[in-house]
C-alpha cells in the first residue's frame, strides 16, 4: 500500500554494503519499493546509501534492513552501550527501551538493570548519541557523559565514569540511611515508649507527636527526597514505577500523622485514641535505603567480569620508531608497529613474531594452562603474559579489534540481551505498578466500607502495606543479574556467549555435532607410524623420504618434513626430483633412486608387495593414510599419516555422552577413515562424504528429527551448518567467519569447553527460574498479606514496616542469589 500524505511519511538513509555495480543498486530499489508501507526507495551506488520514505504505522526500520538482507546485501548499523543512572526497577526498564526505540534510526534496544547499561542497534547518520541522551533524558533519566569517539563510547570511559557514579551513589544512600537510622532511633523511642516518658518526665502525648514530626520530617523530605523526584519524573510522562509506590504510601502514612498532630479534630472518632504514624514512614525510608545500599553494592560485583577483563589490558607498549624504544600509551600503537617484549611483561597488542624466540601464558584468555612456545611468524594475542625470552612483533590489531576488545566487546552484547525467559517478566512488570495502585486503592475501600472499627485506621495502614509490599524491582533484575555473571564466568572460562538466547538454549540441546578437521582433530595431518624392513632402520626411511619431499608443499610431504625435524635428522638435497600428480613423487638421494607415493604408484612401476599390502590395508582401517617408500626398485618401508585427534576430544565426547547427549561426527572424509576416528572416541553416528555445502543441510535433517542440534565447527566452510544449528558453537583458533557464525565461541579450543559451556547453561537457567520464582512468589503471596486476606481467618495484619523490610529484601534475595553464579566450576576441573 502505498501512503497519499507525504507529511505522515518517515525517511530515514540506510548505509548499504555489499554492492558491486549499478544493477545491485537497481535490485535494492525494486525490492524496497516492494515493501508495504514504503512510498519511495532511491538508492546511490556511489555513494552506498539507500533514501527511503514509508508509512511509520506499516513497516519500520529493522523490517527494511531485513529486506535489503533478504536481497543478499547488507546495511550497516552499528551498537552502542549506554550508562543510564536513575533506573530503579522493572518499570524503568521499560520507559526507557520505549524512549530509545521511539527515535527514528533505532533498530533495537535492551536495557539491563543490573548492569545500568542500554544497548542499542542504530543506523549510524541516523541517529547518533545527542539523540540518545535527549531520549533518556526525556524518560526521566540520565546517560553518563563520556568522552565520544566515531559514534561509540570508549568501555575505559564508560567503566571508570560508572565507578565513580557507584561510589557516589553508595556515598550518598550510606549517608542518608546512616542519618535515617540515627532519626528513627528516638522516633521509635518516643512511639513505644510513651507510657514510661509521660510518667518519667511528664511529656504530654501533643508534646510526643511534636518532637516525632521534627524527627520524621528530614527522614522523609531529605534521605526520601529521591523518591519524591522519581515520583514526579513518572507522573510528568504519565506512568508509574517504584518509586510511586514509595512516595504514596510514606505520604500517606507522614499526611496521616500530620493531621493527627496538628488537627486531631479533623479525624477524631469518639472514644478512640488516635495515633500517628510518623515510625512508619520513616522507618520505610529507612529499610528502604538499606535495601538499595546493600544492592548497589551486590549489583557492583555482577560486573566484575567486564572490570576483570579490561584490567587484563596493559597500560603501556614499548615500539621501535626511528631506531629507538620508545614507552607509549597502548591507545596509541598503531598497525605495523614494531613493538619489544622482555621477560614478565603484558603483551600490548595483537602481532605477529618478527624476532626473537620465548614462551607465552595465554591462560588468561584462552584458559590453556600450560605456556605457549612462540617463534617468528607465530600470532601473539593482546594482555597475554611472556615469560622466558625477549622478542620483537608486528602490531596486527590494536584497539577494539584486539582478541581482548572482542572479548570485551561479546560480553557486553551478551550481558546487554534478553533471553525468551525474561519476555514474561517484562510484560508483566509493563502492567505492575498501575495493578498495585489499584490493588491499594480497592483495599483501602474494602476495608473502609466494611472494616472494623477504627475502619479508617485500618483501610489507611493496610493500603500503606500494599503500596509498599510490592517489589518491580525484583523482577527486574531477577534475569539481567543472572545473565551478567553467568556470561561473565564463561569468558573466565574461555567461552565466549554472544546472546543470553544461546545462553537460555544450550542447556536443551540434545545433540552435538562435531565437524572432524579442525575441531575433533587438529587440522593438519602427521606422521603418526613409521614400519621399517630389515634392510632399512626407521630413522633411514624417515631420513630419505623427508630429503625426497624437502621443499614440498604437499601437505603429507609437509608432515614427513616435520617430523624428521623433530626428531633432529639430517637431511640430503634431492636430485632429479619428479612429481607424479595423483600417486607421489621421485627423486636421487645419496645415489639411491627414491620412489615415495601410493599403492597404486608401487604397483604400476611392478615393486613386489608381498607383506606390505596387508600392513597398508590395516592402516587404512585405522584411517591414516598409508605412504609406501621404494629405494633402489625395492620397498623400504611404509609411513602412515593421519590428522590426529586433539589431545581432549576423547574425554570430551565421553563427558558429553554423561551428559545425555548425542554425538555425531560431520566430514568430508570417506566412510572408512570416519568410522576408525569414530571408534577410537566413542561417536554415536557418523555422516561422512558430505559436500561443503550440504552441511547446513544435514544440521537441518537432524531438527526435522526433532532434536535439538548443537554445531561445533572452526571453518569458513562450517558458517552456513553454525547459522543453521540451534546453537553454533566455534572453535576460537578457527576462522573470523565462523565465529561471527556462532553463538558460543570457544577461545582456546578445546572441546571439553562444549561441556562447560551447557553445564553453565544450565546453572544459569535454573538461577534464573529460581529469581524469577522468588519475585513472582513474593508479590503474588504477601500483596494479598499485606491487603488483609488473612485477618478474617487469624487475625493477621501486615505492619507497613515489615513490609518495608520484606520489600528491601526480596531485592537483595534476588541479587545475593544471581551471586551464587560466581562459584560454579567447570564440571572436566
Amino acid at each position: 500500500m502505498r501512503s497519499e500524505h507525504p507529511e505522515q511519511l518517515e525517511r530515514i538513509d540506510l548505509p548499504i554494503t555489499g554492492m558491486s555495480c549499478a544493477s545491485c543498486a537497481a535490485r535494492i530499489e525494486k525490492g524496497l519499493g516492494s515493501v508495504e508501507g514504503v512510498s519511495q526507495a532511491t538508492v546511490n551506488f556511489a555513494a552506498e546509501k539507500a533514501t527511503v520514505f514509508f508509512h511509520p504505522d506499516q513497516t519500520d526500520v529493522p523490517h527494511l534492513i531485513d529486506k535489503v538482507k533478504d536481497l543478499g546485501y547488507g546495511a550497516k548499523v552499528e551498537k552502542v552501550f549506554l550508562p543510564i543512572q536513575g533506573m530503579t526497577c522493572a518499570s524503568c526498564v521499560k520507559k526507557v527501551e520505549k524512549a530509545l526505540g521511539s527515535l527514528k534510526g533505532v533498530i533495537q534496544v535492551n536495557v539491563n538493570l543490573a548492569t545500568e547499561r542500554a544497548s542499542v542497534e542504530y543506523v549510524p547518520g541516523a541517529v547518533g548519541i545527542a539523540d540518545f541522551k535527549k531520549a533518556v533524558q526525556d524518560a526521566g533519566y540520565q546517560l553518563l557523559e563520556v568522552k565520544v569517539g566515531d559514534s561509540t563510547l570508549r568501555e575505559e570511559d564508560i567503566v571508570e565514569k560508572e565507578r565513580v557514579a557507584r561510589e557516589a551513589e553508595l556515598s550518598k544512600l550510606k549517608l542518608k540511611f546512616i542519618a535515617g537510622a540515627l532519626l528513627l532511633g528516638p522516633i521509635l523511642i518516643l512511639m513505644y515508649g510513651a507510657s514510661p516518658l509521660e510518667r518519667w518526665l511528664g511529656l504530654s502525648r501533643g508534646m510526643n507527636f511534636f518532637i516525632q514530626f521534627l524527627l520524621a520530617t528530614p527522614v522523609q523530605f531529605w534521605a526520601g527526597w529521591q523518591f519524591y523526584v522519581g515520583f514526579w519524573k513518572a507522573a510528568k510522562h504519565k506512568t508509574s514505577d517504584m518509586n510511586t509506590l514509595i512516595a504514596v504510601g510514606t505520604s500517606a502514612a507522614y499526611l496521616y500523622s500530620l493531621i493527627v498532630t496538628f488537627g486531631p479534630h479533623l479525624i477524631m472518632v469518639k472514644g478512640l485514641m488516635v495515633d500517628v504514624y510518623f515510625d512508619t514512614s520513616a522507618a520505610i525510608i529507612v529499610l528502604i535505603l538499606l535495601g538499595r545500599l546493600l544492592e548497589a553494592r551486590a549489583k557492583g560485583k555482577t560486573s566484575e567480569a567486564i572490570k576483570k577483563l579490561i584490567g587484563l589490558q596493559p597500560k603501556t607498549a614499548r615500539v621501535v620508531r626511528d631506531g629507538n624504544e620508545l614507552d607509549i600509551p597502548v591507545a596509541e600503537v598503531a598497525l605495523g608497529d614494531i613493538v619489544v617484549v622482555r621477560p614478565g611483561e603484558k603483551i600490548p597488542v595483537d602481532g605477529i613474531v618478527r624476532e626473537g624466540y620465548s614462551s607465552v601464558d595465554e591462560s588468561m584468555v584462552t584458559g590453556e594452562s600450560l605456556p605457549v612456545e612462540k617463534k617468528v611468524g607465530d600470532s601473539v594475542i593482546g594482555a597475554t603474559i611472556n615469560r622466558t625470552g625477549t622478542f620483537k612483533f608486528e602490531a596486527t590489531r590494536v584497539g577494539k579489534d584486539t582478541v581482548l576488545g572482542q572479548i570485551i566487546r561479546l560480553v557486553q552484547e551478551a550481558q546487554g540481551s534478553k533471553p525468551p525467559i525474561a519476555r514474561m517478566a517484562d510484560v508483566i512488570a509493563s502492567y505492575f505498578v498501575p495493578v498495585v495502585i489499584l490493588i491499594a486503592i480497592v483495599t483501602f475501600f474494602v476495608w473502609y466500607l466494611f472494616g472494623p472499627h477504627p475502619a479508617l485506621t485500618y483501610a489507611f495502614l493496610n493500603f500503606v502495606a500494599v503500596l509498599i509490599i510490592a517489589c518491580p524491582c525484583a523482577l527486574g533484575l531477577a534475569t539481567p543479574t543472572s545473565i551478567m555473571v553467568g556470561t561473565g564466568k564463561g569468558a573466565e572460562n574461555g567461552i565466549l556467549i554472544r546472546g543470553a538466547e544461546a545462553l537460555e538454549t544450550a542447556h536443551q540441546l540434545n545433540t552435538i555435532v562435531l565437524d572432524k578437521t579442525g575441531t575433533l582433530t587438529k587440522g593438519e595431518p602427521s606422521v603418526t607410524d613409521v614400519i621399517s624392513s630389515e634392510k632399512f632402520t626407521e630413522s633411514e626411511i624417515l631420513t630419505l623420504a623427508a630429503s625426497a619431499e624437502r621443499g614440498s608443499e604437499h601437505p603429507l610431504g609437509e608432515a614427513i618434513v616435520k617430523k624428521a625435524k623433530e626428531e633432529d635428522l639430517n637431511l640430503f638435497n634431492p636430485k632429479d626430483f619428479h612429481a607424479i600428480p595423483g600417486y607421489g613423487i621421485e627423486a636421487s638421494i645419496d645415489s639411491k633412486r627414491i620412489l615415495l607415493g601410493n599403492l597404486r604408484l608401487m604397483e604400476e612401476r611392478g615393486l613386489v608387495l608381498n607383506r606390505w599390502s596387508a600392513k597398508a590395508e590395516h592402516l587404512s582401517i585405522e584411517g591414516k593414510t598409508p605412504i609406501f617408500l621404494a629405494v633402489d626398485g625395492e620397498i623400504a618401508g611404509i609411513m602412515a599419516v593421519a590428522d590426529t585427534l586433539k589431545e581432549n576430544s576423547k574425554e570430551a565426547v565421553k563427558a558429553l555422552h554423561r551428559m545425555g547427549l548425542e554425538v555425531v561426527m560431520l566430514t568430508g572424509d570417506n566412510r572408512r577413515t570416519a568410522e576408525a576416528i569414530a571408534r577410537q572416541i566413542g561417536i554415536d553416528r557418523i555422516l561422512a562424504e558430505v559436500l561443503p555445502e550440504m552441511k547446513a543441510e544435514e544440521v537441518k535433517r537432524l531438527q526435522s528429527e526433532g532434536k535439538k542440534v548443537g554445531m561445533v565447527g572452526d571453518g569458513i566452510n562450517d558458517a552456513p551448518a553454525l547459522a543453521q544449528a540451534d546453537v553454533g558453537i566455534a572453535i576460537g583458533t578457527g576462522t573470523d567467519v565462523a565465529m561471527e557464525s556462532s553463538d558460543i565461541t570457544l577461545i582456546g579450543g578445546d572441546l571439553r569447553g562444549i561441556v562447560t559451556a551447557i553445564a553453565l547453561s544450565k546453572a544459569t537457567i535454573r538461577n534464573i527460574k529460581q529469581n524469577l520464582f522468588w519475585a513472582f512468589a513474593y508479590n503474588t503471596i504477601l500483596i494479598p498479606v499485606a491487603a488483609g486476606a488473612l485477618f478474617p481467618f487469624f487475625g493477621i495484619l501486615l505492619n507497613p514496616i515489615f513490609a518495608a523490610g520484606a520489600m528491601a529484601f526480596s531485592s537483595i534475595t534476588v541479587v545475593s542469589n544471581a551471586l551464587r553464579l560466581r562459584r560454579f566450576k567447570p564440571p572436566m576441573n
